[in-house]
């Protein structure tokens, strides 16, 4: 009798067990190995979804730091979750281990980048890795120049690493890099025993013999460099070397790594993004294709050896790196099953490549382009690579035909300015005059990449639309770590906001005040929306759905030429940040929006949404705890604002709130007059606005409506700033002081 009650135990306790919700992790940066973004947790669904709520909050507490001038940037990254364990880098790159449940702070780790070890404005970091050794969990991060080894219990170095913890990123490679040259941006890549990590170099840096960009491969118990490999030849003997003419790749840099990189576990592969070659803009001397900038890379992750390369864009002027990282699919194509890689692109492409060989699944072809050029020493390459399936997913190129048409006047402002500028298709060359440039150079798509659904095959992602201007002139001079002919630091130059002036000296940029651009102030050249959710069926090649994403800029939707007139809903937020999707048939995503969304997977239709009070900048992920809870977090908040908040199904409690050590400022409840609140500034622009790291303020013609919207949604200028560093009021009290100011 008494072993029959045993047996009747054991039965019941083993049913009981098997009824209990299982702790389901998040491993990896992008949930797998893979990238795919995707959960299998059956827990939230289209029926529930509407009963998320706010179970807590975790605000990172940093702070701009005067001393140094460092600022912390947007908030974009996507936490791991280990053992019932949240893992979080933030933006000024410190490590810190948080109670899945409760947000409540375990450990923090600081490796002090806010001491000005490497580009001081709008610091970011996205995501960290693990590692185990002898079962002994290590937690592993990039900053600035150094690959750090944490222990997960306890967050101390793990001594027995590099030096005390810390191995170099820079010593030993074939160029010296100066310290403020280089920096770590997108998580590391763990392979057997082996951390791989990119490279990034600010494209301020445009000078010979500047870095270029590296794969490098670090021995995870030692810290000693195992391999590096050199995404520019480094010799005339090496593979691609004839395609950088007159010896270019002697002195040519960049061509970073800093997108997040993705790893076929089973085979060895490492799939690597890789970006523009030095001086974005202007290839005068370095003729020839480029390679292997602006590619996608198969790499064996045990030595470094290259197995095959695609390069998209040949001599690269746009600044379309190749930043998202890749998706390692399972596809069926007429039939056959593929293990494919498929690379969502900043020029509204998506490229598909069997993951093995190399070789497109759809054709890809070399198609004639416009090369006219006015720009000395310039040579556009005569073709570019076309996919021939899937369609492009953002719009490219652009026309008079494309001009903003919301109003008559808005339309009339909109042609009137674009015919300052040559228009054309998609690679249409950098000018002198300025050229107008669709997709931006932000994209597109970004480094967020796509979530897939290894079920129905359909990647889903968010696209940007817009226009940005390329134009080159001729440089001065005036800038330092700037030794090129020509160079994008111009009125129209892109991304002209990055350089920074040698010595204090103002970098003063000419605006025409009849330009009608300036009327139109945030208001894009090209009708709305400017943002898409889109959902691509990789078995077919074609889209599936694709909406319009977000509410879009309030900057917008206030400014005088649009009173009185009934916009869109979903105006489109474009933006860097993405999705992930879920096996009960979500897409969640933030995407920039002061909300978190859920969307139908199979329809595109949105089923939910809720607001977190600041801009969502990181990409959304999930995982159960041992307590039977699913939980939804996603970043979100720009320096002082930055936040995780984390989502599950009828949160039970108040939610809590914790915050790291040092607190958040909070604005007082006095406004600052112009000449304090300019405290906020004065570390990037100078003495009283008048240039120093960014550019000249002094004599401010923007509008008060303009400088809020650049202050508090960046719009590709600057770092956003938060209303607990600088209210509204104080932002005009702000604008009337540089105005008066000469």
């Amino acid at each position: 009798m008494r072993k029959l009650w045993v047996v009747i135990l054991l039965v019941f306790a083993t049913g009981l067990a098997a009824q209990q919700p299982r702790l389901v992790e998040w491993p990896y940066w992008g949930g797998n190995a893979a990238n795919a973004r995707y959960t299998t947790i059956p827990d939230i669904t289209p029926a529930n979804v509407h009963r998320l709520e706010k179970a807590w909050e975790w605000q990172t507490g940093e702070k701009p730091n005067a001393e140094f001038g460092t600022r912390p940037g947007p908030f974009e990254n996507t936490p791991i979750m280990i053992d019932n364990v949240l893992y979080v880098s933030t933006a000024y790159k410190r490590v810190v281990a948080l109670d899945v449940e409760t947000g409540r702070e375990l450990w923090t780790y600081d490796p002090e980048v806010w001491k000005g070890t490497e580009d001081s404005i709008g610091m970011k970091h996205r995501g960290i890795a693990s590692w185990r050794d002898r079962g002994q969990l290590r937690i592993i991060i990039n900053t600035d120049n150094r690959l750090i080894v944490l222990d997960a219990k306890t967050g101390k170095p793990v001594t027995s690493f590099g030096r005390n913890g810390v191995a170099s990123l820079t010593e030993g490679l074939r160029l010296p890099t100066r310290k403020l040259h280089t920096s770590q941006t997108s998580p590391p890549v763990v392979y057997k025993d082996l951390v791989i990590v990119g490279s990034r170099i600010p494209d301020r840096i445009q000078y010979k013999f500047e870095p270029p960009g590296t794969v490098q491969a670090f021995d995870a118990r030692t810290g000693k460099r195992a391999w590096v490999f050199y995404t520019i030849p480094q010799s005339e003997k090496e593979f691609g070397a004839n395609t950088w003419e007159n010896e270019s790749w002697n002195f040519t840099g960049h061509a970073n790594v800093w997108g997040p990189m993705t790893l076929d576990e089973q085979r060895g592969l490492l799939y690597v993004p890789t970006s523009t070659p030095g001086s974005d803009y202007w290839g005068g001397r370095r003729p020839g294709a480029n390679l292997f900038a602006e590619s996608i890379l198969c790499l064996d992750a045990n030595t470094g050896k290259r197995k095959w390369h695609f390069q998209a864009v040949h001599h690269g002027l746009w600044d379309y790196d190749f930043t998202s990282p890749p998706n390692l699919v399972t596809i069926t194509v007429n039939g056959k099953r593929i293990d494919a890689v498929a690379e969502l692109s900043k020029q509204g492409f998506l490229y598909v490549f069997d993951r093995v060989t190399g070789q497109p699944v759809w054709p890809i072809e070399e198609r004639p382009v416009d090369t006219t050029t006015d720009v000395p020493g310039e040579v556009p390459w005569k073709t570019q690579p076309f996919p021939t399936k899937p369609p492009p997913y953002s719009g490219q190129g652009i026309s008079l035909d494309d001009a903003n048409d919301l109003t008559p006047e808005i339309k009339a402002l909109a042609v009137e300015h674009m015919k300052r500028f040559r228009l054309g298709p998609l690679f249409t060359p950098p000018s002198l005059r300025g050229t107008i440039q669709r997709p931006t150079v932000s994209g597109g798509a970004n480094w967020s990449g796509g979530g897939f659904d290894e079920e129905t095959g359909v990647l889903y992602f968010r696209t940007s639309e817009g226009t940005s201007y390329n134009q080159v002139c001729k440089n001065d001079k005036s800038v330092g770590d700037v030794d090129v002919d020509y160079t994008n630091n111009c009125e129209f130059g892109a991304a002209n906001n990055i350089f920074q002036a040698p010595d204090g000296k103002p970098i003063e940029r000419k605006v025409d005040p009849n330009d009608p651009g300036i009327k139109l102030g945030p208001i894009p050249l090209i009708r709305p929306p400017y943002a898409y959710l889109v959902a691509m069926d990789l078995n077919r090649g074609e889209i599936a759905w694709r909406v319009p994403f977000g509410e879009g800029s309030p900057a917008i939707r206030r400014h005088p030429l649009l009173k009185g007139v009934q916009l869109p809903d979903r105006l489109g937020t474009p933006g860097a940040s993405g999705v992930m999707v879920t096996k009960s048939g979500l897409v969640f995503i933030g995407g920039g929006d002061p909300y978190l969304y859920a969307f139908d997977k199979t329809s595109g239709k949105e089923l939910w949404r809720t607001p977190v009070g600041r801009p969502t900048l990181g990409n959304p992920m999930t995982y159960r705890t041992r307590d039977g809870r699913q939980y939804v977090v996603i970043a979100n908040g720009s320096g002082p604002d930055a936040t995780l908040t984390a989502f599950t199904l009828g949160a039970l409690r108040t939610p809590t709130t914790t915050q790291t050590q040092g607190a958040a400022p909070v604005a007082s409840t006095q406004a600052r007059s112009g000449a304090e609140a300019y405290g906020v500034c004065q570390s990037c622009h100078g003495e009283n606005g008048r240039g120093g790291l960014a550019p000249r303020l002094a004599g401010l013609s923007k509008s008060t409506d303009q400088v809020l919207a650049i202050v508090r949604e960046g719009l590709n200028q600057m770092p956003p700033l938060s209303a607990n560093e600088v209210s509204d009021q104080e932002i005009t009290n702000l604008v009337e002081f540089l105005r008066s100011v000469r």
